[in-house]
């Protein structure tokens, strides 16, 4: 749907540009004229007192009963899946069994000699799998495997496409969203699908026109579920002219299912037209960095510290608690901004979101973009001088103390019980 101005009946009275709630609408040559801001929410048409805007039905209409089955863009580097590709299958697999039983979940590889991944996909829960291979698209490229994924989905026509929101499936994810013509959530906490609360949710919803909303249509709608306005709240979206309906997901939000080895499922060999002239940035060499290389994601346990720690020195006894434990080490982001540790360390919702068994937060105040990057840790420990700090309220065990004195203690009762469990074992 569009809005447009009749400007044969506009009387430039201003009244749609005080009445238009994204600052839409101004005045040119004494007549009103509709910017890009506008989200056809027709507040400005009820408004108008000489009825000089109208809303228009788009030419291309789009068929919603056309797309089916769920994709899930399985990224893997070097020949091997990320782990947020196989969390998606699963997620994927349930979201397909609850909107019909012949829905269903595709795992999407691309690259060249990866045909031995795709029985991995089917154990994490792939019905299927769409192998994209060429030598072209052996390293990532973001207009080789833009071209390749869209003349995929014009072929295939899936209902829903998810992706990784990684390095690569940030960047990936909207350039095809803009090729489809559709609409992109990012940063999904929680994926819903059921056809009346989606109807019923776009109904409810006084910026939305329903009119053309058929509770009948066979198509089933999204609700991505995403943190707004720095966590204060969550924000539903949904999509409900177009198609694809693409979501990205934060690496550990999804659970994995558990993988049924010897699954099979059905193996789609697409050959993409693609050629050289299709890529215009070329990958020269890849460097890996030498800075040390952290997986938080991948990390049963996380020992992280926040302004507390008072400075860089502070994470060496972060650290050594991390290595007693078998652990990691992490950060708020306060610290990363101060310059005391690297980017790759940094937990929260502009870092990583991890998932781990034991998340030790040391120093950590518990600002609500931290909490929203580790609350769903199995077991959170904290530890920090100020009683009324914000991270005890979701902590499973709290230590109120300076975690210099706190840390020192913890490693020695470590020690303390290795040592025990080693005489039992004797």
């Amino acid at each position: 749907m569009a809005i447009q101005v009749i400007k044969d009946k506009c009387v430039g009275c201003g009244a749609c540009v005080g009445a238009c709630p994204f600052s839409a609408i101004t005045m040119k040559d004494g007549k009103a004229e509709i910017g890009s801001a506008c989200t056809a929410c027709s507040v400005c048409v009820a408004k108008c007192p000489v009825q000089a805007i109208e809303k228009t039905a788009d030419d291309d209409v789009v068929d919603l009963s056309a797309y089916k089955h769920i994709w899930v863009f399985a990224e893997q580097r070097n020949g091997k899946l990320m782990n947020v590709a196989l969390e998606l299958i699963g997620e994927g697999h349930r979201l397909a069994r609850e909107i019909s039983d012949d829905t269903k979940v595709y795992a999407v590889l691309i690259g060249d000699g990866i045909k031995n991944l795709a029985d991995e996909c089917y154990a994490y829960g792939a019905d299927g799998v769409i192998l994209i291979e060429d030598p072209l698209l052996k390293n990532f490229t973001t207009d080789g495997y833009t071209k390749v994924i869209y003349d995929a989905i014009q072929e295939f026509k899936p209902e829903i496409v998810l992706y990784g929101a990684t390095h690569i499936g940030r960047d990936l994810a909207p350039r095809i969203a803009a090729r489809c013509n559709t609409g992109l959530t990012a940063d999904c906490t929680r994926l819903d699908v059921k056809v009346s609360s989606y109807i019923d949710f776009a109904k409810k919803n006084t910026t939305l026109d329903t009119s053309t909303l058929d509770p009948n249509d066979p198509s089933t709608g999204i609700k991505q579920t995403r943190p707004a306005f720095g966590g204060n709240l969550m924000a539903t979206i949904i999509c409900p002219r177009t198609r694809p309906q693409m979501s990205t997901v934060r690496p550990g939000v999804m659970s994995k299912r558990e993988p049924v080895q010897g699954a099979t499922g059905e193996l789609i060999e697409y050959k993409p037209a693609i050629a050289d002239a299709d890529i215009r940035t070329k990958v020269v060499e890849i460097v890996k960095s030498a800075k040390e290389l952290v997986s938080l994601t991948d990390a049963d346990i996380i020992v992280s510290g926040g302004r507390g720690v008072g400075g860089p020195e502070g994470f060496d006894i972060i650290k050594q608690l991390a290595d007693k434990v078998g652990g990691v080490v992490g950060s708020s982001r306060a610290c990363v901004d101060n310059g005391w540790i690297d980017h790759s360390h940094q937990v929260g919702q502009t870092g990583t979101t991890v998932k781990p068994k034991i998340y030790f937060a040391c120093g950590i105040s518990g600002a609500i973009q931290h909490l929203a990057g580790m609350q769903n840790s199995d077991i959170i420990v904290a530890i920090n001088k100020d009683p009324d700090a914000p991270i005890f309220e979701v902590a499973d065990y709290g230590i109120v103390g300076d975690l210099f004195k706190v840390i020192p203690e913890i490693i020695a009762e470590w020690d303390n019980a290795e040592a025990l469990f080693e005489a039992s074992e004797k």
